[in-house]
């Protein structure tokens, strides 16, 4: 079983990129992790956002393999604890046998049809970040999951 982070736009921001690789090392010890982007749609200002969204949404679709497990990192998510998703994690990872995909969208969401293909949706805050700093709080939060699952002392309750 492998799990991605699949993102919508490259990353440009060396610390974002510094942080990724961090936590990317240490989840190898755990399961095989990747992160995988795609290129932005280019030459926006003439298309509307749902435009954009649905040009996303047809790249986001065709990285998925069909029997991917994927997971949106969405606002209208559900909203855990690390311990609650590190739980979850294991579940989903014991139930479906199938390889995670956990994917950040473009600066305006998901189209409908990435709704219609997800098979769940988490949230990783009430706040709006940068979906270049989701990237690593999320790579953090999966690190984190894995030494909560191995009980290892990282993560204090």
């Amino acid at each position: 079983m492998k799990i991605t982070l699949l993102a919508v736009g490259k990353t440009d921001v060396k610390w974002v990129k510094e942080g990724l690789d961090i936590y990317t090392s240490r989840l190898g010890h755990y399961a095989k992790f990747s992160v995988e982007e795609i290129s932005g749609i280019k030459k926006t200002s003439a298309l509307s956002h749902e435009q954009i969204k649905e040009k996303e949404g047809a790249l986001i679709l065709k990285s998925l393999k069909p029997d991917d497990y994927a997971v949106l990192l969405d606002e209208h998510g559900s909203e855990m604890r690390s311990v609650e998703f590190a739980k979850a994690l294991e579940e989903s990872m014991a139930r479906t046998g199938k390889d995670i995909v956990f994917i950040i969208g473009g600066a305006f969401g998901f189209h409908e049809s990435v709704y219609n293909r997800c098979d769940g949706k988490i949230s990783l805050s009430k706040m709006t970040f940068p979906h270049q700093m989701v990237r690593v709080i999320f790579a953090e939060q999966l690190y984190r999951s894995f030494t909560i699952l191995k009980g290892e002392p990282y993560h204090h309750e």
